[in-house]
């Protein structure tokens, strides 16, 4: 593969000088590939080799782990610091658990495009982080129903108050069993149009999203998460 858009979402040290790369790219879905050389201190690619960089990167061999041939900027660097940098190592811990290697997913790699820019751009991080997780979801073939009730496709109401199952949907069944997050129709609407949410509604959505996400995750807390708690 030649000049492959994609970005650096994870990286560990092989052998002595070299490294082994997790990328997401757009065309081929997320890859491992083996960076020859990479950690030596005049490698070419040392410092090409960065996070929340937009890269166009070449390679070649089948399998598990190919190997790259070379690689370099397709754009300047989003610089995130502080919650932000967080919240990028968020994003790439997600796309790690939640994709398949050589599974392609060119629509959330647009999105996790625009999500690092936003994020350099000292964006809203409540914001930009439900907005990207429900884009993660609705790749992965799990979209979320936020416009009508699962049982019997009424509309929600803004202020009627739900209780959102996993796999399912909204629904105000009083006899509901098993597990549910409480949330109004308010929230759920405003993700649906994916407009600013109100305090009440961050918390909310928050709430919501971890719920989801938690039941493709296997039982295994988000290491990332546990950063913004330090």
């Amino acid at each position: 593969m030649d000049l492959e858009l994609a970005f650096l979402i994870h990286r560990r040290a092989f052998r002595e000088s070299s490294a082994i790369l997790e990328v997401f790219s757009r065309n081929h879905g997320r890859l491992g590939i083996v960076a020859r050389g990479a950690n030596r201190p005049r490698s070419s690619l040392r410092a090409a080799l960065t996070p929340f960089v937009p890269l166009l990167m070449s390679w070649s061999g089948r399998g598990e782990l190919a190997t790259l041939r070379a690689a370099e900027a397709a754009a300047p660097p989003s610089t995130l610091s502080g919650n932000a940098l967080l919240s990028g190592m968020y994003l790439n811990e997600l796309l790690m658990r939640l994709t398949h290697r050589h599974d392609p997913h060119p629509e959330l790699f647009d999105a996790y495009k625009t999500t690092v820019i936003e994020l350099g751009a000292g964006g809203p991080l409540e914001h930009i982080l439900r907005m990207f997780e429900k884009r993660v979801l609705e790749s992965i073939g799990y979209g979320l129903i936020l416009e009508c009730e699962a049982d019997d496709g009424e509309k929600l109401l803004a202020d009627g108050q739900y209780r959102y199952i996993a796999d399912r949907g909204p629904t105000r069944d009083p006899q509901l069993a098993g597990e549910f997050v409480e949330i109004s129709g308010q929230t759920l609407l405003t993700l649906a149009s994916e407009q600013p949410l109100s305090a009440l509604g961050q918390r909310e959505a928050k709430r919501l999203m971890r719920f989801l996400l938690a039941n493709h995750l296997g039982g295994r807390p988000l290491a990332s998460r546990e950063l913004f708690r330090t």
